[in-house]
């Protein structure tokens, strides 16, 4: 592909002009868009939208300014980016429900929990919080590196000295290109705890800091429901799942009625969408132990549930809420940070060290910084003193003198910095009472100088400042109702039985597919002889009489197999459904068999080859539509067999009617896969099989009739035998028959 430089064409593989690009572009979502820092716990745009309302010095102690001047000076200076993903990204850090310590003060409508958007920029103001001030603590001491802005016109920070543990206390969530990230918000005040012990004990491990770190505290409140064990390993590794769920209360009515009442949703969930669902689900008779919903939410949420009667077990209620709503959802744990300029996935620990070696390192700097401030004041001050004891020559060289900053150098013996500062005076400094103060200055600051460079050259005491830094932090937001933990932590929680008959209304039905693979269900066991009705050309296929609240496995010959619960197939005396609306059938695939699997059980499968293996019954049962493959077919192959395997031996007759009989051990027990051979055939495949107790001998249908025949031995051989004719009266469809 050739491509056009400056009027110079260069010839470049299309391959690898694409692989650069998005190399390219992949690098610049990663580092500049989608993952935090783990120093600061910051993206690009969250660190540039702090530094901007810093430079419009919005602190805590000033007004409010239009979020449009915000987000137009940092689009202008440093973010060249769409403005409404800038005040996007302003307004979550300003929601309350978004943030668990919010960075932002808003005034005016900032959006809600019910998914509403924020109000448009022009119409809302901010101001930056306390925490947002710790968090630019020593900005302007040469805490932090700088770097130019995308224009090279001004500089901003590199990253932001962080005195507050962003990171933990507030979340983060971002997709990259080929990772992502999602880290809970925590509680600040256990966070500053588990610091403060990894500082007195640098070799704890991650179980000794979750003492202190419970476990996230989300902003929304709600519950988390992990046991201690999931915990550790989650945080360990950085990567987990937690499971939150909303919290209740149970309300006492008149003459005995109640409600549940709703105070706590799960993190991230819209309380809109949350009702929206659970009413539809009402609606569409899914949830049969609930009555009514009604939101009488205000300031604080209160979601009242009605149960259907009062007989309802509350426990049960929310069991099966839980089971089909967002009240319970899953918190994707997974701590992927820049580490500088590398993503990696951090546990508990690593981000706490990376935090406490980033407050080191600004603790040094502002060092630094600040003895080069008082080594410049110390020399001028110097400078002051020398002068005081001679102030009448001082104002004669002043006054008289064509170069009187020469001649004072001179005189006194100053510096360039002494002499410019005494020039630079104002007159009514010169008054002899300043001598005094300026001498308590210096000696004032020498020994801070002196505080400092002990500071320095001891890293106990660094470390020493460092904690009190935190100590400060946990008792400014960690403490009150802000430091208050919001989320409830409880061991996992125990599995309430929620009984089929409590969801569904029991009753035995009888499900009916034609051969062209419509189903439909109608109540009670009908007989085999019923009259039943189907569209012209179609006719009866399979029968099964089980009961509504039954899971019935579907075995097509393509060696899959589906779930249908009998509670969603169409009831009544017309046509059904088409069973492919179902489940994923295709056309050319049909069913085998319909039937209501053991869970406990186990059952011989089988090709039309002839190959098969034992499975357990709690194999045959699949959530998806496309269902899952339990017998892998080669071209030409169907699924053939599928038997209860209860008893000791099989029995297996080919097309070819050659009858063979081995152990049943003599086949693997596996949860899918192609088999093994269960008979030798020239000709021919599989007619069927059958598995049966030695002991009581091998029975088949003869018309109306049950033979069994008990002497065996001269069919018995080992598996993939050819087998021998079976006994005379055996049926000429080669079939055992039920």
């Amino acid at each position: 592909m050739p491509i056009d430089i400056g009027g110079h064409v260069e010839e470049l593989a299309l391959g690898n002009a694409l692989s650069e690009r998005y190399l390219a572009y992949a690098l610049s979502t990663i580092m500049s868009r989608s993952l935090p820092d783990v120093r600061d716990g910051l993206k690009p745009v969250h660190r540039r939208l702090i530094y901007a309302m810093h430079q419009l010095k919005l602190d805590p102690r000033s007004g409010f300014k239009k979020c449009a001047r915000v987000v137009g000076d940092v689009m202008g200076k440093f973010h060249p980016h769409g403005d409404s993903s800038i005040y996007e990204a302003l307004v979550r850090l300003a929601q309350d429900f978004s943030s668990r310590y919010p960075l932002i003060e808003g005034q005016g409508n900032f959006g809600n929990i019910d998914g509403d958007n924020a109000a448009a920029m022009r119409y809302t103001e901010s101001r930056l919080t306390e925490i947002a001030e710790y968090l630019l603590r020593g900005i302007d001491e040469n805490a932090v590196d700088f770097r130019p802005t995308y224009d090279g016109e001004e500089s901003e920070p590199v990253v932001l000295p962080g005195a507050f543990p962003n990171l933990l206390a507030n979340g983060a969530s971002g997709i990259a290109v080929g990772m992502a990230t999602s880290i809970p918000p925590h509680n600040v005040g256990e966070i500053c705890a588990a610091s403060l012990h990894l500082i007195a004990n640098p070799q704890a491990d991650t179980a000794a800091l979750l003492k202190h770190v419970r476990g996230p505290d989300f902003p929304t409140g709600g519950e988390l429901v992990e046991d201690e064990a999931t915990l550790i390993a989650a945080y360990e590794t950085g990567r987990g799942s937690l499971r939150t769920r909303a919290r209740w209360v149970r309300e006492e009515g008149k003459h005995g009625t109640w409600v549940i009442v709703v105070t706590d949703i799960p993190y991230q969930v819209q309380k809109s969408r949350l009702v929206e669902q659970i009413a539809l689900l009402l609606t569409e008779k899914k949830l049969p132990l609930l009555g009514d919903i009604r939101d009488e939410s205000a300031e604080t949420i209160r979601l009242v549930l009605e149960p259907k009667s009062r007989a309802v077990d509350p426990d049960m209620l929310m069991a099966s809420l839980y089971r089909a709503t967002q009240l319970e959802s899953r918190f994707a744990l997974n701590m992927n940070v820049l580490d500088g300029r590398t993503p990696s996935v951090m546990g508990l620990k690593a981000i706490l060290r990376a935090w406490l070696d980033h407050r080191h390192e600004v603790l040094i700097r502002r060092a630094h910084y600040r003895l080069e401030t008082i080594a410049r004041r110390l020399e001028i001050l110097d400078g002051y003193i020398k002068v005081f004891l001679n102030l009448d020559e001082v104002i004669r060289i002043i006054r008289y003198e064509d170069e009187p900053k020469t001649v004072l150098i001179k005189t006194f013996e100053l510096t360039e910095v002494q002499a410019e500062a005494i020039l630079n005076m104002r007159l009514r400094a010169l008054r002899k009472l300043e001598e005094m103060e300026i001498r308590n200055e210096h000696k004032k600051l020498s020994a801070e100088q002196k505080g400092i460079q002990a500071l320095l050259k001891d890293e106990e005491k660094r470390w020493t400042k460092i904690g009190e830094e935190i100590a400060e932090v946990r008792e400014k937001f960690g403490s009150g109702v802000l430091g208050a933990r919001r989320t409830k932590i409880s061991a996992a929680a125990p599995v309430v039985e929620i009984v089929a008959e409590a969801l569904v209304e029991r009753e035995p039905i009888t499900v009916i597919l034609s051969e062209k693979g419509w189903v439909r269900a109608q109540k009670g066991h009908l007989a085999d002889d019923v009259e039943l009705k189907f569209k012209e050309g179609d006719r009866l296929a399979h029968m099964l009489r089980c009961e509504s609240i039954d899971k019935i496995a579907l075995l097509a010959t393509n060696g899959r197999v589906y779930t249908i619960k009998g509670a969603d197939i169409p009831r009544g005396r017309g046509d059904g459904q088409a069973i492919r609306l179902m489940v994923e059938l295709a056309n050319e695939d049909g069913v085998l068999r319909l039937f209501v699997p053991d869970a406990a059980g186990k059952y011989l499968v089988a090709s039309s080859s002839g190959r098969g293996f034992i499975v357990p019954g709690s194999e045959l049962a699949s959530e998806r539509r496309a269902g899952k493959t339990i017998l892998t077919l080669k071209p030409g192959e169907e699924w053939a067999v599928c038997v209860p395997a209860e008893g000791n031996h099989v029995a297996v007759i080919g097309e070819n009617r050659k009858l063979l009989v081995f152990p049943l051990d003599q086949l693997p027990e596996m949860p899918k896969g192609a088999g093994v051979q269960l008979q030798k055939y020239k000709d021919g495949g599989l007619a069927d099989a059958k598995v049966f107790t030695l002991a009581a001998g091998l029975s088949w249908r003869i018309g109306e009739k049950t033979r069994t025949e008990t002497k065996l031995v001269e069919w018995m051989g080992a598996r993939a035998s050819a087998g021998r004719l079976p006994p005379s009266g055996f049926p000429r469809g080669n079939k055992f028959g039920a």
